[in-house]
């Protein structure tokens, strides 16, 4: 489903304003985090991919080829990859840090995307998030659940009623309650996979 998050030009400066409204320095807490082999899910148009460290080795994956053209004149030397969320075409523990940046809201199957991260997170690895969430207010949660149609279809397939952080310990993984920040519907966090799991 294709909505006005899935215009590249559109997309950059809808973030350009988000972010100089402080959504920037949680980007650059997201990407920062980085750690050797990296995959950036939902890279769209490569906004986190010059914010990682020295050290940091991006892949980025985005399923649209229009923002991976733009993703690659932010940042030419990163290797980009078209493919699904809920299909990665990586082995098994390829990854070190998978970054998840504005990007579950929009998966159509975020249960099935989680797994694959898991699969491809390596034995010690972090998936790093910033993700905004469904309201943890009663009446904020209806006004979500009531726009969620209409705005899944504007925006091209963004759920903004998702409970991103109980799908991510459903999936498996434990979130570290050290590296949490909530600010209204925004949530960041990093989350390593349970022990015995």
């Amino acid at each position: 489903m294709r909505g006005v998050e899935q215009i590249p030009l559109v997309y950059d400066a809808m973030m350009a304003v988000i972010e100089a409204t402080g959504l920037r320095r949680w980007r650059v807490w997201l990407a920062a985090g980085a750690r050797g082999r990296t995959l950036d899910l939902g890279c769209g148009t490569g906004r986190n991919l010059p914010l990682m460290p020295a050290g940091a080795r991006p892949v980025g994956l985005e399923p649209a080829a229009d923002a991976l053209r733009r993703a690659r004149r932010r940042a030419p030397g990163v290797p980009l990859v078209r493919a699904s969320a809920e299909a990665l075409p990586f082995r098994d523990g390829a990854f070190d840090t998978v970054l998840s940046g504005l990007v579950m809201c929009s998966i159509l199957r975020p249960t099935l995307a989680l797994a694959e991260i898991r699969r491809v997170l390596a034995p010690g690895g972090a998936l790093r998030m910033l993700e905004h969430v469904r309201s943890t207010s009663p009446r904020g949660a209806r006004w979500q659940d009531f726009i969620q149609p209409l705005w899944t279809r504007i925006a091209g397939g963004c759920h903004p009623n998702r409970d991103t952080e109980k799908a991510v310990r459903a999936a498996g993984f434990v979130i570290d309650q050290d590296s949490r920040r909530a600010r209204d519907n925004m949530r960041r966090f990093r989350a390593t996979v349970a022990p015995n799991e």
